[in-house]
């Protein structure tokens, strides 16, 4: 490593360091200026009034420095007139010779400098200056030219104009032992005997100079004060018309967090106050429709619960009377005999669907309590496939479970958690049409997954988030063979949510269906992620579901109407079986 790169090392570290400071304060303020009107207002405002006073800035500059310059300008060709007079009849007599013009144009200086200095400055308004006299072309003994004063300052078109006959002003900077001066030069021609001469006035403009600076500051310095005065003046009104509306803005957070009597204080009679008026009355409806809807929904869960509480007692009656009939059905001729036993077969779904109208009451009603426990969920699983083992035997399916071989423990409500799962068994099972079902247990150590999926006729698009609502069905025309009665499903998915996890489907026409139950292992933690995916990785890719219908022609899918889907429902009072086939 050379001794370049070890000292560039500390300066490109630097370097970054600051590139990252002001990137950050650069996010920062770019934040800022998103979520503050009052920010961007003032902002605003300090812009256009910065141009607007820059621009009236280099006017009045302007304005008053040519006006200046105008008014010095007019004053020293007077000045030049006026000196031109005063010399005009020494040169008249001049001698043409060289020593004799100097000696003339010294005397004519002098006459000039006693001519000005008892001139009134007032009425003048010129200023100093300094005479210049030039014989142009005609030099002297010495073989110098015939000149006196600082001829070397007067700029050169300004002299060959002079000597043409005719009069002029330049400005021009010459470097002196003072430093740089500028001069404002006003030449003349003046009549002699033998010719022309060219008397030259020097006017510094260190005075107009001078003044300038000063308009130059004090236009600077009030137009930062008027800026100031501006920021403070934007700010002062924009906080008048921001702060109602951050209040407003407060309030109705507030107002949805579920303080409906949150409401905006009215002041005055402008436009902020009708706003808060208006505000005000739109929360009044608001609260009063959501009493409504409280005060309706209350009245329906109170109607259903007792309803429900009601018909058991009839229930029950006819529950012993039916008993008895199917106890003696072979007693009774054929067709009595079947009508007894589909008797008691409604009676069992009757009293599942009040069972199910008075869970679903309890979890509208918010006093369902859940009793969480640390649980073996392989357990579960083994409980719920026993439960729904004689349903999948009638129906010649094979109900395959793949779970770990160690435990997988979390913290849940035993009974509904089982109850989730012989629903989705039983609806696996009523919709596979006789294919295996498959039951999949992972779990990650933040969450458990539990998947039910089925060869059947699947789901169509939109389908997925229909079969949780209550009473469903995809094809009113496709009979269920369980029993269910339409509850099971969404009594699932608020089981599900009363756990903190989520209760998901996937389908596609004939591909079968994946139900994915997701619940936390510690119980009031939240969940990412699903330890099992909820489409299945073993459908083929998009092309081979394109290619498909070229190799097998001859296929024709059964149309729509065949099929429904209706949530499946738990089933009681089933005995299992002794063997049962179990992947």
């Amino acid at each position: 490593m050379t001794l370049r790169t070890r000292l560039l090392r500390p300066v490109a570290r630097r370097l970054r360091r600051g590139v990252e400071q002001a990137r950050k304060r650069w996010l920062a303020f770019g934040e800022l200026w998103r979520r503050s009107l009052q920010l961007r207002v003032v902002v605003s405002t300090l812009a256009l009034s910065s141009a607007v006073v820059f621009v009236l800035g280099m006017v009045l500059q302007m304005q008053i420095t040519n006006q200046l310059l105008e008014t010095k300008t007019n004053a020293a060709i007077q000045q030049a007139k006026a000196s031109a007079a005063v010399v005009q009849p020494d040169l008249l007599g001049l001698n043409p010779g060289p020593d004799s013009v100097r000696s003339r144009f010294l005397s004519a200086v002098n006459k000039i400098n006693t001519a000005s200095s008892g001139q009134d400055v007032a009425s003048s308004g010129a200023g100093a200056f300094e005479p210049v006299f030039d014989d142009a072309g005609n030099n002297g003994a010495d073989g110098k030219p015939a000149t006196v004063g600082p001829v070397q300052d007067v700029p050169a078109g300004l002299a060959k104009m002079v000597q043409g006959g005719f009069s002029g002003s330049q400005i021009t900077t010459v470097d002196r032992e003072t430093g740089r001066t500028t001069l404002l030069v006003v030449g003349i021609p003046v009549s002699s005997s033998a010719r022309a001469m060219q008397l030259y006035l020097l006017f510094p403009l260190t005075s107009e100079q001078a003044t300038a600076a000063v308009v130059q500051n004090t236009l600077v310095v009030g137009g930062l004060v008027l800026l100031l005065l501006l920021a403070v003046i934007a700010n002062l009104v924009t906080r008048q018309v921001v702060r109602p509306v951050r209040q407003a803005a407060e309030v109705a957070e507030r107002f949805a967090d579920g303080s409906l009597d949150e409401r905006m204080i009215v002041v005055g009679e402008d436009d902020v106050a009708r706003l808060a008026q208006s505000y005000n009355e739109m929360a009044e409806s608001i609260q009063e429709q959501i009493r409504q809807l409280e005060d309706f929904g209350q009245l329906q869960r109170r109607f259903t619960s007792d309803v429900s509480h009601e018909l058991r007692t009839p229930l029950t009656t006819v529950r012993m009377a039916a008993d008895v009939l199917h106890a003696s059905r072979e007693q009774f001729p054929g067709g009595l005999a079947r009508s007894t036993e589909l008797l008691v077969d409604e009676l069992d779904r009757f009293e599942s669907l009040l069972g199910d109208l008075l869970e679903i009451s309890k979890l509208d009603a918010g006093v369902e309590e859940l009793a969480a426990d640390p649980v073996d969920v392989r357990v579960l699983a083994r409980r719920a496939r026993d439960a729904v083992r004689a349903i999948a035997t009638g129906n010649g399916t094979t109900i395959v479970m793949d779970m770990p071989d160690h435990e997988v423990t979390a913290e849940l409500d035993s009974r509904r958690v089982e109850r989730i799962l012989r629903n989705l068994l039983a609806n696996a099972v009523d919709h596979g049409e006789g294919l295996p079902v498959e039951l999949t247990v992972r779990g990650d150590g933040n969450a458990v997954a539990i998947t039910v999926r089925d060869h059947g006729v699947g789901l169509r698009a939109g389908e997925a988030e229909l079969v949780f609502n209550r009473f469903w069905r995809a094809d009113p025309s496709r009979n269920r063979r369980t029993g269910g009665t339409g509850l099971g499903l969404s009594i699932s998915l608020e089981d599900a949510r009363l756990h903190g996890g989520w209760l998901e489907a996937w389908g596609e026409r004939g591909y079968g269906a994946v139900f994915r139950l997701t619940l936390p292992c510690t119980h009031g933690h939240g969940i990412a992620t699903s330890p099992l995916p909820l489409r299945p990785a073993d459908l083929p890719t998009l092309e081979a579901a394109v290619e498909e219908p070229e190799e097998s022609p001859e296929e024709v899918e059964p149309p729509q109407s065949e099929f429904t889907w209706q949530p499946a429902q738990p089933v009681t009072g089933i005995e299992s079986p002794e063997r049962e086939e179990v992947g």
